[in-house]
């Protein structure tokens, strides 16, 4: 069974800064893991990945600006600068079995996501 719980959501002014967590409880280490991010009518978008070796892919219009980093089977994603166009429902995925898709099917678990708010 695999269990991921976000915290560290909330309201944040455009330019400040803001750190997510994502812990995992799960039996077997992850190979990938990630953030997506879906706003209201429309599918979850990638963020940024972490895969295997340490293999990091982000979005582009979060290159520069969000920092993801990874401590055993905890994710964090430090958004720094956030804009409005960053509000939305920040989701932590986690794959088992190798690769490390960009699309959110490609994952099998999911948090429940927490809520980010930029104005």
């Amino acid at each position: 069974d695999v269990q991921l719980v976000e915290s560290g959501g909330g309201s944040v002014q455009a330019g400040g800064s803001l750190r997510l967590s994502c812990v995992v409880f799960a039996t077997y280490s992850s190979y990938c893991m990630a953030w997506f991010r879906q706003v209201p009518g429309k599918e979850r978008e990638r963020v940024v990945t972490y895969g295997g070796y340490g293999r990091i892919s982000y979005a582009g219009s979060a290159e520069g600006r969000f920092t993801i980093t990874r401590d055993k089977d905890n994710l964090y994603l430090q958004m720094d600068s956030p804009r409005p166009s960053d509000t939305g429902t920040y989701y932590c995925a986690v794959r088992l079995n190798s690769g490390c898709p960009i699309r959110a099917r490609g994952f099998e678990h999911w948090g429940l996501g927490t809520q980010v708010t930029v104005s």
